[in-house]
């Protein structure tokens, strides 16, 4: 039969024909994940279970990035028990202090996930890596020490929601601003246990970076994952990274989708997703005169370097206004390297913005960044719930890297196209 890619994938990790959707089937993976948060609750699951050691220590990433360095004692507790875990099994892909980033853009960059792979993780935004062909989605901590155990876990093969990206991209206008339009389009349960499979010539047109910020937020509809091609860029930003043996493919013609979407990108302006809901989807025109206090650039969604170059591109020769906080957060210390050897530091530091380690910080509500009551922030990551940046009586809008630098030099919600 004709495969879509989460079909094309999945089967190459099962012995079992994959005929349709909804069909249940073991598949062997590629690469478990945890963090600082949710690795002690499936170390536990783990010890519970009487395992004695992971399938492949290898193959098993645990990495502390929510609580960087540790912000407490709670936090520092849980870190040295994920610490002395990985010691014991002999895990080879554990990341604390220096070598610590954040995972979902640390992995990809040290070539340890890639097209083809099964990759599953205790942290919903696993689902990063589909921007390069995996099938990646998050799973519950105890479900993840299972597959630590196994080196297998069971899916539902999930039906497939297939959106097409025409037309060119306008300038500031961007990933994040397309997968917001399609949250906006379909609500945050649009995709409920669906894969989302992107296509189309603004896809194409699109680098790896792109494609992994917009596959890291298919969650945010709902969706089991976010799929892309692995096309000459895909396998490039994956060489560069040191892997090897990879392959392009792509789903295959006559494939059955439960649902096409179809998007014009052509004359397209920036958006922002407004409170509490990353569906609340509005043009940046329309919300152009809201004030903020903070902005928070960087996360897995938008903390890469091409990231850092857009929101450096504004913020250059211009000052943070004096009424807000301006947080940058390089996801990974290569990141921090690179924007360092940019000049990109110094750019953000002589806007007078703050510039932080490589860390989740802020957009779980962590620390580095904790909204007051009647605080307002626009940031660069993927959530937006009620109290998820602080205070309950707290706001978030959601936006790419050149509106959230253009409202931090204005002290609103600004267009960057307008500066």
């Amino acid at each position: 039969m004709a495969h879509t890619l989460a079909q094309k994938i999945l089967q190459r990790h099962t012995d079992e024909a994959i005929t349709d959707a909804g069909q249940i089937v073991r598949c062997r993976v590629s690469m478990v994940l945890a963090n600082d948060i949710t690795a002690p609750l499936a170390i536990k699951s783990f010890r519970a279970m009487g395992a004695k050691r992971v399938f492949d220590k290898d193959r098993v990433a645990l990495v502390m990035d929510h609580f960087t360095p540790q912000k407490d004692i709670e936090a520092a507790q849980q870190v040295k028990l994920t610490r002395e875990f990985a010691r014991e099994m002999g895990v080879t892909h554990y990341y604390e202090g220096g070598d610590c980033g954040v995972e979902h853009a640390l992995l990809p960059e040290l070539g340890l996930v890639g097209p083809g792979d099964v990759v599953v993780g205790a942290d919903s935004h696993t689902c990063t890596y589909g921007g390069l062909g995996a099938f990646a989605t998050g799973l519950g901590s105890t479900d993840v020490a299972g597959a630590m155990a196994l080196g297998e876990t069971w899916f539902k093969v999930p039906p497939t929601i297939r959106a097409t990206f025409t037309g060119t991209l306008p300038a500031y206008v961007g990933a994040k601003d397309l997968i917001l339009t399609l949250i906006g389009a379909i609500g945050v349960d649009g995709a409920l246990y669906r894969a989302l499979e992107f296509d189309g010539a603004a896809i194409e047109a699109l680098d790896v970076e792109g494609r992994m910020t917009m596959a890291n937020m298919a969650i945010e509809a709902g969706g089991k994952a976010g799929l892309f091609a692995a096309d000459a860029k895909t396998l490039t930003y994956c060489a560069t990274a040191g892997r090897t043996g990879d392959t392009a493919f792509s789903a295959d013609a006559g494939a059955v989708y439960e649902r096409e979407l179809s998007f014009d990108v052509t004359g397209m302006t920036p958006v922002v997703a407004c409170p509490h809901l990353p569906d609340n989807v509005k043009p940046v025109s329309e919300v152009k005169d809201v004030t903020v206090q903070q902005v928070v650039i960087g996360s897995c969604t938008n903390g890469r370097i091409g990231d850092l170059r857009e929101a450096a591109a504004v913020l250059r020769g211009r000052k943070v206004s004096r009424d807000v906080r301006c947080i940058v957060l390089p996801a990974t210390p290569g990141i921090w390297r690179q924007a360092l050897r940019e000049g990109l530091i110094e750019t953000f530091m002589e806007a007078g913005c703050i510039v932080g380690p490589a860390t989740c910080g802020p957009c779980l509500g962590g620390h580095m960044g904790i909204l007051a009551d009647g605080e307002r922030a626009i940031a660069t990551t993927n959530r937006n719930f009620k109290g998820r940046m602080g205070s309950l009586e707290s706001e978030v809008y959601l936006s790419g890297p050149a509106t959230a630098a253009a409202s931090a030099v204005t002290g609103v919600i600004t267009d960057p196209s307008t500066l």
